[in-house]
């Protein structure tokens, strides 16, 4: 590395550490912000603050490093054009881009670096994060009685001190009982009393000096019957024990927070996106299936078939899920072997396994309304001898039925028709018609039977169960595609955030060797600026990604499609020494205009 590429990556350094430790504090108090209500005034240890502090600090980091870059290579560009260091070197032969390659490898490697951290630290962080966040905010405020107020942090309890001697001693103490519920019919009066913890502080002990107990019965009929049973209860020393379990933080198992995005790397994430296209393809595709029921007449002659994509994905996700089978299979038993398990045993665990996948298929099909499709040999039939097992043959039996009523030749019996024969009664029956009697006959047996309005009342009663099956599939489908446009821009994100340094860079890098500004005053200013319209394209970005108004890849994009422009532009004014932050050039260039406004007016 030669001295001048140390020269640079020197000055470089150092305000980039400095510069992201700022940043993270200032993200960190904003984002701690959010949860001070919930998080302190609890009476946690302060191992616990600094566990959670330090979790958020790795959490935000993704946010900081951009923001660290951009003011970093401003300050220390500015530092070199203020102090005419950068102007020897361009004066000794060297170009801006060959000053520029030191630090633009150290930003390469740094977004590398922060991708890795996107995907594998940031996600195992974010679940620490969030169970540590959880447990905090389940814990009760930490046990706190103040003086002349009523103090209702002991679950079915009200307790009021007048005076407070110390932690321990207490004057004139009034407690309402709400253990019972029935309100404020149990009252302890007391002049003094004594207040202690023990058993690690998970119970406390109130011990009551000189008091009186006051408890009334509550009426259970209405005004007839007699008056209820009034009892007091004069004590000189009275012990109350509480139970404080809600005081203590438990903390809870992180499996519980296993579905969300924040914690997911990019190869889960995919997993996720898989496991919602399948069962948005399963949801239409049985959606089909059910439907073709409610048609009775219409499915007749003409059939509800599922679409080809739909088909073809529905198809595909069974080959998926039958291999994904056979690979859990066959690690139970490379595992089970591996122990010196009997062969005996590895066939019920695969037989148990076996029945787990099974159920849960039957329970997904359940979910999406769809019964007796669990099995393979159902759901592989395809669509046209689907229909002709199950609708032909019922119609064909309809229609035998009618023809050994009229006609006495037609001597098949009934039960021995099969799905083969089919054909056989269509040729029998396609010649023989109604006489005019007989359609007359059953014109009066329709009329009268009023089957017209009951055929109407049957068709409206179908209709209205299909819209509202239609309306909550619809419901249930948009729920998943919005949920996979987020695990989408989840997995964007962590591309689109590491290579914001590299945008930031191309920024502040010649903004810096523009402005020739070093120090905390004009570059802090120009950072903030750039930082408040990345972080608000990124928002816009993300906002119609998750309304399905743009491409989710586009949408995460964005933020960097946008700033990438201003730093091109800004390197190429840069490479020419442009003015572009001095005042007199903008003061002559107004003045070139009006000068040609007046000559336009004179001629």
């Amino acid at each position: 590395m030669k001295k001048l590429d140390k020269l640079i990556l020197g000055s470089f350094i150092g305000p980039f550490f400095l510069t992201f430790i700022v940043v993270d504090f200032i993200l960190l108090t904003v984002n701690m912000l959010k949860y001070f209500d919930e998080i302190f005034g609890k009476g946690l240890d302060f191992i616990i603050y600094v566990e959670l502090i330090s979790y958020f600090v790795i959490s935000i980091s993704p946010m900081a490093l951009p923001l660290a870059v951009l003011l970093s290579s401003l300050m220390t560009f500015g530092n070199l054009g203020e102090h005419f260091e950068l102007t020897a070197i361009k004066s000794s032969g060297i170009s801006l881009l060959r000053a520029l390659r030191p630090i633009g490898v150290f930003v390469v490697v740094l977004t590398f670096f922060a991708y890795l951290s996107n995907n594998y630290l940031v996600p195992k962080v974010n679940l620490k994060t969030f169970s540590l966040l959880y447990d905090i905010r389940m814990k009760s405020p930490a046990l706190d009685i103040k003086e002349g107020v009523f103090y209702a942090g002991i679950p079915n309890y009200s307790i009021k001190v007048n005076k407070k001697i110390d932690d321990v001693r207490l004057r004139e103490i009034i407690i309402y009982d709400h253990s019972q519920g029935q309100g404020n019919t149990n009252v302890i009066l007391a002049d003094s009393g004594r207040m202690e913890s023990f058993f690690n502080d998970r119970y406390m002990r109130l011990t009551l000096y000189n008091g009186i107990s006051y408890k009334e019965s509550r009426a259970q009929r209405g005004i007839t019957e007699k008056p209820v049973d009034f009892s007091r209860t004069n004590f000189s020393e009275n012990q109350m024990v509480f139970n404080l379990e809600s005081f203590q933080m438990n903390r809870t198992p992180e499996d519980l927070w296993s579905t969300n995005r924040s914690i997911k790397n990019i190869a889960q994430l995919k997993d996720g996106l898989d496991s919602m296209a399948s069962e948005i393809n399963q949801i239409i595709y049985y959606n089909y299936l059910t439907t073709e029921s409610s048609y009775s007449y219409f499915s007749r002659n003409r059939k509800i078939n599922p679409p080809a994509d739909i088909v073809q994905g529905k198809a595909r996700y069974d080959s998926l899920r039958e291999a994904r089978l056979a690979l859990r299979k066959e690690r139970q038993e490379d595992s089970l072997r591996r122990v010196g398990v009997s062969a005996t045993k590895i066939d019920s665990s695969l037989t148990a396994l076996n029945s787990v996948e099974q159920m849960d298929l039957q329970l997904m099909q359940d979910s999406l309304g769809v019964t007796d499709l669990s099995s393979n040999e159902n759901i592989s039939v395809p669509i046209d001898q689907m229909n002709e097992t199950e609708d032909s043959a019922s119609n064909f039996r309809n229609r035998l039925k009618k023809v050994e009523r009229m006609q006495p030749e037609v001597k098949e019996d009934r039960q021995d028709v099969k799905l083969s024969d089919t054909s056989k009664i269509a040729e029998k029956t396609r010649g023989l018609e109604f006489t005019a009697e007989q359609k007359a006959k059953y014109d009066s047996i329709v009329e009268a039977g009023n089957y017209q309005n009951r055929a109407a009342t049957v068709a409206l009663n179908n209709a209205r169960t299909i819209k509202n099956n239609f309306n909550t599939k619809i419901t249930q489908i948009d729920n998943l595609e919005r949920e996979y446009r987020r695990f989408q821009i989840a997995w964007y994100q962590k591309y689109t955030t590491a290579f914001a340094c590299i945008v930031m860079f191309m920024i502040g890098a010649p903004l810096g060797a523009i402005i020739k500004k070093g120090g905390l005053g004009m570059p802090v200013l120009l950072s903030i600026i750039f930082f408040i319209i990345y972080y608000m394209l990124t928002i816009t970005g993300e906002k119609w990604a998750k309304e399905a108004i743009t491409d989710p890849i586009f949408g995460t994009w964005f933020s960097n499609l946008v700033l990438l422009p201003f730093g091109l532009f800004f390197l190429k004014q840069a490479r020419k020494d442009a003015r572009l932050f001095e005042a007199d050039i903008y003061v002559d260039f107004f003045k070139k205009i009006i000068q040609k406004i007046k000559r336009f007016f004179a001629k």
